[in-house]
């Protein structure tokens, strides 16, 4: 990848342009360009306001952005404080990521049952384990990480195993949420994530050490970020928890989602650990969103959205390093993600509910399929599209139709040879369970 243009450094434009500067505030430029959060890296290759040259009009930026920037008690390996700017576009996309992950789903009449719900649940969690871990090298394709998390198998080879520690560690987070933050945690979480994976078990929970000191490099082997060196990290790590343990009523107030997304980008900027500090930063995420109530944040997989688009991911990173650690670009591109990912939850219950109205339908007296059923299994058929993991068994079908053994037996067998359910054995006697994708089957 190749790094961004730096800016060219502010105080030298001031100097340098100090008796234009009522003309260049004349031209009233704010922090964004048309509502983007604009790098110099891009910027000099757009058209600035007429009578400025493209280093007045970056002037005239940064001018603007430092009045509305904040100062973040984290810094960069240089001592400078990390900052970020509130500006208008960031202000909007706050308000709807907090409105949505912490409001009711669109549309929650369909997904109302606990059975439901967990659906839902269950996939996102498989999802962002699958993702996050793929962003880091596991080879394993999705269809068999699916299978084997559904199954509950244990994890054959390395990239199975980062799979499941994802997945084991993403359900315990609604635990963790209720302690605060510290080293020890940290560390805990970085060892469930990594088990099993490492060259070097002996690296799991717990900070590289001197000699372990390590670069950030693309796939061409050009290096993009130098982590800070390992004996500053215990300091660094402390500082994180400290920022992370912060509330809402603390004296200098910042926005909660703001702070999940500056965790997440510090682990990844100190690059604390030898392996498995993307996994570590995306969990520590989740964390702290779930902590400060955005409960939606479980049914949510960023990973999934930045594995489309890695190249997106890195350059946001770079961007900061670049912009005397402006984590505004970081901020904003994680904001985007988030979004992204909100809508992909409505837009995947919004298709599952129509699945089964649709479904539904077909079920009604008079349709085709229904001629080829019976009452009694056209009802079964309903009650598995509203609760798909639901178990019936011959006994409860038979007293609920009040009818006998046999015809109980008959409806769901026939369901079974239709391929519309399965029969599995629990103890010493059969249970019947709705085939997945129950609702596509039924529409043929």
């Amino acid at each position: 990848m190749k790094l961004p243009v730096a800016p060219p450094p502010w105080n030298e434009l001031f100097d340098r342009y100090s008796g234009d500067l009522v003309r260049i505030m004349s031209k009233h430029p704010g922090p964004e360009v048309k509502g983007r959060y604009e790098h110099w890296d891009h910027l000099r290759h757009l058209s600035p306001p007429d009578g400025l040259t493209a280093e007045q009009w970056w002037l005239g930026i940064k001018m603007a952005r430092i009045a509305l920037q904040r100062r973040l008690p984290l810094e960069d390996k240089t001592d400078s404080a990390f900052k970020v700017v509130l500006s208008d576009s960031i202000q909007r996309k706050l308000f709807l990521v907090a409105r949505d992950a912490a409001g009711a789903l669109r549309g929650q009449d369909g997904v109302q049952s606990d059975s439901m719900r967990e659906r839902y649940l269950v996939r996102s969690l498989m999802e962002e384990a699958m993702t996050s871990s793929q962003l880091e090298g596991a080879a394993t394709t999705t269809q068999v990480a699916k299978d084997m998390l559904r199954s509950g198998r244990q994890p054959r080879d390395y990239g199975e195993r980062m799979i499941w520690n994802n997945y084991v560690a993403m359900r315990e987070l609604k635990e963790w949420r209720q302690r605060p933050l510290t080293p020890d945690a940290i560390f805990e979480m970085h060892r469930m994530l990594t088990e099993g994976t490492l060259e070097d078990e002996g690296c799991a929970g717990r900070l590289r050490r001197e000699g372990e000191d390590i670069v950030v490099e693309d796939e061409t082997g050009h290096v993009l970020h130098v982590p800070p060196l390992a004996r500053e990290l215990p300091a660094r790590l402390q500082a994180l928890c400290n920022f992370a343990n912060q509330t809402d009523d603390d004296e200098h107030f910042i926005h909660p989602v703001v702070r999940a997304i500056i965790i997440h980008f510090q682990i990844g900027y100190d690059h604390p650990f030898v392996d498995g500090n993307g996994r570590t930063a995306r969990t520590l995420f989740y964390w702290s969103m779930l902590r400060s109530g955005f409960w939606m944040s479980e049914y949510l997989s960023i990973s999934s959205i930045l594995k489309r688009a890695p190249a997106q991911y890195i350059r946001s990173y770079l961007y900061t390093e670049t912009d005397s650690s402006d984590t505004t670009y970081f901020v904003s591109h994680q904001l985007d993600v988030l979004l992204e990912a909100i809508d992909g939850v409505h837009g995947y219950i919004a298709r599952k509910q129509r699945d089964q109205e649709d479904a539904a339908a077909l079920l009604k007296p008079g349709s085709k399929l229904a001629r080829q059923l019976n009452h009694r299994q056209r009802a079964l058929l309903l009650n598995a599209l509203k609760h798909p993991e639901k178990l019936f068994t011959i006994d409860v079908h038979r007293r609920t139709h009040d009818t006998s053994y046999q015809t109980a037996r008959a409806d769901l067998l026939g369901l079974v040879d239709a391929g519309l359910m399965d029969q599995h054995r629990q103890g010493k006697a059969f249970v019947f369970i709705a085939r997945p994708n129950l609702g596509k089957k039924l529409r043929g």
